[in-house]
């Protein structure tokens, strides 16, 4: 997903004679697992062009969004094989000329992006390989990729991008893997029921998504892909090389193996600045629809996942996480059609942002933030 990738908590449901789970999401709020949808979906013809395109490759290049469902997709399509190289975007959801170094550097034969909302054209039109783009972001007009994207038949879509790897996947070591993504985009699988089965100790029976995400152990999991994308870069690197040939959630949080342990360690230690973010941002919370909560730059980045889970604890309220950083303040926000208050925020204001109808991300300059602010309320009182 892109910067404004995260995803907001309602409600969910599962039809327990078909096994077909009803998502009741504000942000999904057109999508359930029906046959309709499926057809939204990666088709045959996508699932085997994209196959014979990773087994033919042999120096593949994948960027990805540097969020749970980013490193998922990139996960499971990267273990069919197990050749070539990652890159996350995690500090732009565009994928631009500057990347055009990496290509250079590392040349590969063929290019995957994964959840990354954005490709220039400049890009496209200068880097000479084959293109394939895997995404689920508003579509837009482009030339010299294959491309990817149920929004291109439905524009209300919501299939994160870790579900059509999943198509493309389907290896049943990695199952976990394509579930924990799902869940981070707040999507409910239809095939959840086959993980409860093979792991119950993290998942006991199907619950909604916010009991799941931040009540049971499988929410821990499903941090994880967070959380180890955090912090010095050669600890991420080589947290992403462990998951890369991991085989079982055990080897993290029963810490059966050396490399299971590594991750474990980093989850907890991070894990526990999260927490007292978290309890700081819950002491803001009023009787107010509005909550407000900002954070210091010279702590890491929680900002998605701390509107996440205030979402999932608030779902009635409007929220913005926001983190004042080198002249511009950061923010992530979330709650019914925020993406609208938010362009009309934006209004003569410098900045940007976007993302889904409930969940946005966006930048602005910090000249600028008491206009952008005393706007996005007008607009939120207003309705």
């Amino acid at each position: 997903m892109g910067k404004a990738s995260n995803r907001g908590p309602k409600s969910s449901t599962i039809d327990k004679k078909t096994l077909q789970y009803q998502p009741k999401t504000i942000l999904s709020q057109s999508f359930k697992n029906t046959g309709r949808n499926h057809r939204l979906m990666l088709t045959d013809k996508d699932v085997a062009l994209l196959r014979e395109e990773l087994a033919t490759a042999q120096n593949p290049l994948f960027f990805y969004d540097g969020d749970g469902d980013g490193l998922s997709s990139f996960l499971l399509l990267y273990r069919m094989h197990r050749e070539g190289k990652g890159i996350a975007l995690t500090m732009t959801s565009k994928l631009d000329v500057e990347a055009l170094r990496k290509v250079q550097e590392l040349e590969p034969d063929k290019i995957f992006v994964l959840d990354v909302p954005i490709i220039s054209q400049e890009f496209l039109d200068q880097v000479k390989r084959p293109v394939f783009w895997i995404d689920h972001h508003p579509p837009l007009k482009r030339t010299k990729v294959k491309y990817f994207n149920p929004r291109l038949e439905n524009p209300d879509a919501y299939i994160p991008t870790s579900r059509m790897c999943w198509q493309v996947s389907q290896r049943d070591e990695d199952r976990w893997i394509a579930i924990l993504g799902n869940l981070a985009d707040y999507y409910l699988p239809e095939y959840l029921d086959q993980f409860i089965e093979q792991y119950p100790q993290y998942l006991d029976k199907p619950y909604d998504l916010p009991t799941i995400l931040y009540k049971k152990p499988l929410g821990k999991l499903v941090k994880l892909l967070f959380f180890i994308q955090k912090g010095p870069t050669s600890e991420v690197r080589k947290s992403v090389k462990i998951l890369t040939r991991i085989k079982s959630p055990d080897e993290i949080f029963q810490q059966t193996t050396a490399q299971g342990k590594f991750l474990y360690r980093r989850f907890v230690k991070i894990n526990e600045m999260y927490e007292e973010l978290l309890e700081e941002a819950k002491k803001v919370v009023t009787k107010e629809h509005f909550i407000l909560f900002f954070y210091t730059e010279k702590k890491w980045s929680f900002t998605a996942n701390l509107s996440n889970e205030l979402f999932g604890l608030y779902p009635k309220k409007m929220i913005i996480i926001a983190r004042r950083k080198s002249g511009e303040v950061k923010c992530s926000l979330r709650g019914k059609n925020v993406l609208t208050y938010l362009q009309k925020a934006l209004e003569g204001v410098e900045g940007h942002g976007g993302g889904h109808p409930d969940a946005c991300g966006a930048v602005i300059k910090e000249k600028d933030w008491e206009k952008f602010l005393e706007q996005f309320k007008r607009e939120m009182n207003d309705v």
